[in-house]
């Protein structure tokens, strides 16, 4: 087992983040964004489905296909990042267990059940997304996650003729300073859990 993270490490990831609304002018490279799914790719999910899709748009000819299904209040925040990731479930994601899953090939038939296929894409698509929202943090960057878009608009615009469904969006970049809400609060532990 590796040992616990620095307090720098652990604040960096969770206790100092902030939700960037305000971006810099400073771009995020292609390299980086490699450099991200590579450390995304390695988290956890059911059966090693690796449901989840990225579409990193980056250029201004991707995100004017982007913007018009934003909502009013995200667009000058897509509009500003370097980078807005569109994160997408696969639903078709058991076509790629037999190289996923090699050890057993009898994993695609698991997912033959439309709801138990749904419910695996959710669930395991959401967590890496929220995988590339703590890679993005390891490797320096702010994120700025997102619902308030048009599911079928942007499944139409990016994701014709797949399987793939969007799920959430989340810009990418160097947070601006200005702009932060101040930290609204969190449920203490009495209020949220238990130990049994």
């Amino acid at each position: 087992m590796s040992d616990p993270l620095s307090q720098t490490a652990q604040d960096q990831l969770f206790n100092h983040a902030r939700t960037a609304n305000n971006w810099q002018k400073k771009p995020v490279s292609d390299a980086q964004l490699h450099t991200l799914y590579d450390l995304v790719k390695m988290g956890p999910t059911s059966a090693n489905c690796c449901p989840a899709r990225f579409h990193f748009v980056k250029s201004d000819a991707a995100k004017a296909r982007l913007l018009p299904h934003v909502s009013q209040g995200n667009a000058a925040k897509v509009t500003a990042a370097p980078v807005t990731v569109i994160i997408g479930n696969d639903l078709a994601f058991a076509d790629k267990l037999p190289y996923l899953f090699p050890h057993d090939d009898t994993a695609p038939s698991w997912f033959d059940d439309p709801n138990v296929r749904d419910i695996t894409a959710m669930r395991n698509g959401t967590l890496q997304g929220a995988y590339l929202m703590m890679a993005a943090r390891t490797l320096g960057l702010d994120c700025g996650p997102m619902s308030g878009f048009d599911n079928g608009g942007v499944d139409t615009e990016f994701f014709a003729g797949t399987a793939i469904k969007s799920n959430f969006i989340c810009s990418l970049g160097y947070g601006a300073r200005d702009g932060l809400f101040p930290r609204s609060p969190r449920l203490a532990f009495e209020d949220s859990a238990a130990i049994l």
